[in-house]
């Protein structure tokens, strides 16, 4: 009906993604306090999105990630998989049937998720307005403890609707209205061995694969480029970090060497067109004749021991008075990357899919009124899917 149509599924994306580096954070300060150096995660992510009532967006949006940074993209409208980064070329060229095998696999999820979102808006009795469903599923694995963690959550209109517990491979139903696939699914003793086996053979495999496929870009350092704003003298003076790589970093304000935890506010890790990514950290200066001197906005990056520090200078301060100073550009930066996340992240939400092992074959016999089922196993041809079913993660998952 207005705008807000397309700021909804830009906005769910953008919080669910930053949910997600938060807990990144979170783990890394945990591993930082108990280890002096500690191991790196590495993530394969697949995000589906299907849409209804929105005008000019495709009805189907999917992205892979690796480590959060893009490698393919589909949508309905285009009906092709574009490659994101320049080293996917050599999967192309290891195994020429890649591009063909993953278009297939999308445009056989595009139409389940179309069956699956007229499911779910028959079940909550709605026939027209704005609806999204999204699916992010993916794993998640230590280079140093081996250890694999899979993951699959299903979301609709922005609030979570089904997830997978990885450790009793049972079905959580986050909504009553998923109640009845929660328990078909459980009772799919099949389709549980399934999921074991993709999550923690096939999916780890595949993550390994992009990593050695991409290790010049993906496992990578980049130290960013660091510089203090300020719009007027009566705003917060603003550290911006950008261009650093990957994207497990901190920044955060100090003073006498101690960090500061009042009159600061943190900004979250977003990502930069060309591959890095980018943060910020607000420091509030009530007295103008503080010693400034006192001040320093730190920078830290995962693997790497030194820290970059930038002390507080009224002289290396940009403000909109300096004529040097493009500060528009730069905050401009920073919403366009809000942007491209929310329309990467577009065929979001789900979190995430995989390529070259072959897995199980699924089971025909999906249920009535039932969401089609399927992960991210490399899929048989789409079953026909009743008025009345959900899609299954058996029913149209990446990876072969």
């Amino acid at each position: 009906m207005r705008l807000y149509k397309m700021d909804f599924i830009q906005t769910t994306v953008g919080k669910w993604y930053q949910h997600r580096v938060k807990m990144r954070l979170l783990v890394l300060l945990f591993l930082l306090e108990i280890h002096a150096a500690a191991a790196a995660f590495h993530s394969l992510r697949y995000f589906y999105t299907a849409s209804s009532g929105v005008p000019n967006f495709p009805e189907f949006v999917a992205v892979v990630l690796v480590d959060d940074v893009q490698i393919l993209h589909y949508d309905s409208n285009s009906r092709r998989v574009e490659l994101k980064q320049d080293w996917m070329k050599q999967v192309i060229a290891d195994d020429p049937s890649y591009l063909e095998t993953q278009t297939q696999n999308f445009i056989g999820s595009q139409q389940e998720f179309k069956n699956t979102i007229g499911v779910v808006k028959q079940r909550f009795n709605q026939t027209r307005g704005v609806h999204t469903y999204q699916r992010m599923f993916g794993c998640e694995w230590d280079d140093e403890t081996r250890l694999v963690r899979g993951y699959y959550q299903d979301a609709y209109d922005g609030e979570d609707f089904l997830a997978l517990d990885m450790k009793t491979l049972t079905w959580i139903a986050a909504n009553p209205k998923a109640a009845i696939t929660k328990h078909k699914w459980d009772s799919n003793k099949g389709y549980k061995e399934q999921q074991q086996h993709y999550y923690s053979q096939i999916c780890p495999e595949w993550l390994k694969k992009y990593l050695n496929y991409g290790k010049s870009r993906l496992l990578r350092t980049e130290l960013p480029r660091v510089a203090l704003l300020q719009k007027k003298p009566t705003s917060p003076i603003v550290c911006h970090a950008t261009g650093f790589f990957p994207e497990t970093a901190m920044l955060f304000w100090t003073k006498d060497g101690e960090e500061l935890h009042e009159d600061v506010d943190m900004g979250e890790v977003l990502p930069n067109p060309d591959g890095t990514f980018q943060i910020t950290a607000e420091l509030r200066l009530s007295n103008a004749s503080v010693d400034w001197g006192n001040y320093s906005c730190v920078f830290q990056l995962f693997g790497v021991m030194e820290d970059k520090v930038t002390l507080l200078r009224k002289e290396k301060i940009w403000t909109n008075r300096e004529p040097d100073l493009n500060l528009g550009l730069i905050v401009g930066a920073v919403v366009a990357a809000v942007v491209v996340l929310g329309l990467m992240v577009a065929g979001f939400f789900v979190y995430r899919r995989r390529r070259t092992a072959k897995a199980p074959p699924s089971s025909n016999n999906t249920p009535e009124e039932d969401l089609p089922m399927k992960p991210d196993t490399r899929p048989p041809a789409p079953a026909s899917t009743s008025s009345e079913e959900l899609v299954s993660p058996q029913d149209g998952g990446q990876g072969e």
